[in-house]
């Protein structure tokens, strides 16, 4: 990664920035589940073994794409509405946060330029607040807005790999902030996330890389397992965006979740597995039971906040 430091961002190609990103917030997210990993494990309950995940495989892992899969709607703009509270921006700034939401809920899909520009927005904001202080307001922020969004299907999976033994992890656009507050909340090991530069704990308005999404998710999952010593052949992988299908291949055990229209007919040609929760609807191939580990959060470590510092 330090090789890729000194290019200009007009000269690195589009892969080189994908891995720099997914570097990073590997790096990030692997750090903040070292320094906790002295917490003690919570006993798995006592049950039928499911067939997947297998009980025991350390080699296993899960990855979990957050918005739309983990939660109804999109973190970031969740917290844009949390900052806007808190008088971080203006109103102009909220109704702009408020038509993207918007526009995610209807259509169920990210778009890019929505994307990149509530991205943008946020690194405006956020620039020259510390880093510990929107960790704090983070956790209000949970509380107040993303806290019931949380989908129980989506979470059972989730804590059935947890029960296994596995560890499991979130990986998403949103800053690597925000998705460290809610894998912690959510009794997660950790999470790949959008790496935004601070100096000295102080945000500069800049990212690390490149936004973590497409490839990028997948460059991160790759670094990741070569460094927790997995076995990507034997981990699992939940999204509901055609954008993830770089992660989703990656894993013998690819989950479709809530999906758009294009992921549906991806998983559908592929046999992947297939669940939809905004609807109740079940497809027949589903690996897991709906009530799975509800009720029952194993593994109780939490992941801290880690941020790739570069320092010029």
């Amino acid at each position: 990664m330090a090789a890729l430091g000194w290019l200009t961002p007009r000269r690195r190609s589009a892969t080189a920035r994908s891995v720099l990103a997914g570097e990073a917030s590997a790096e990030a997210a692997r750090k903040s589940s070292q320094e906790l990993e002295e917490l003690a494990h919570e006993a798995a309950p006592e049950g039928t073994e499911p067939e997947f995940p297998v009980i025991g495989d350390d080699k296993a892992a899960a990855f979990f794409d957050l918005d739309n899969t983990v939660m109804q709607g999109a973190a970031i703009f969740h917290f844009g509405r949390g900052l806007y509270k808190r008088k971080f921006f203006e109103t102009r700034d909220l109704y702009r946060f408020a038509w993207q939401q918007a526009w995610f809920r209807l259509a169920g899909v990210e778009d890019p330029e929505h994307m990149q520009d509530a991205r943008d927005s946020a690194l405006s904001i956020v620039k020259g607040h510390r880093v510990s202080e929107l960790m704090s307001i983070g956790e209000e922020i949970y509380d107040e807005y993303m806290a019931e969004r949380i989908w129980p299907g989506t979470r059972a999976l989730a804590e059935a790999h947890l029960d296994a033994g596995q560890k499991v992890w979130l990986v998403t656009a949103a800053p690597v902030e925000i998705a460290t507050v809610i894998a912690r909340r959510l009794g997660l090991t950790g999470a790949l996330g959008t790496v935004a530069e601070s100096i000295d704990g102080v945000y500069t308005g800049k990212l690390v890389g490149e936004p973590l999404h497409g490839p990028a998710k997948a460059e991160a999952v790759r670094a990741l397992a070569a460094a927790e010593g997995l076995d990507l052949g034997r981990c699992a992988a939940y999204s509901d965006s055609h954008n993830d299908i770089p992660m989703l291949s990656l894993v013998g055990h690819p989950y479709a979740i809530n999906p758009d229209a294009k992921l549906r007919k991806h998983a559908r040609k592929l046999d992947w597995r297939l669940r939809d929760y905004r609807t109740g609807r079940k497809a027949a191939k589903v690996g897991i039971p709906a009530a799975a580990g509800v009720g029952a959060v194993a593994g109780g470590t939490a992941a801290a906040i880690a941020l790739h510092r570069r320092r010029r």
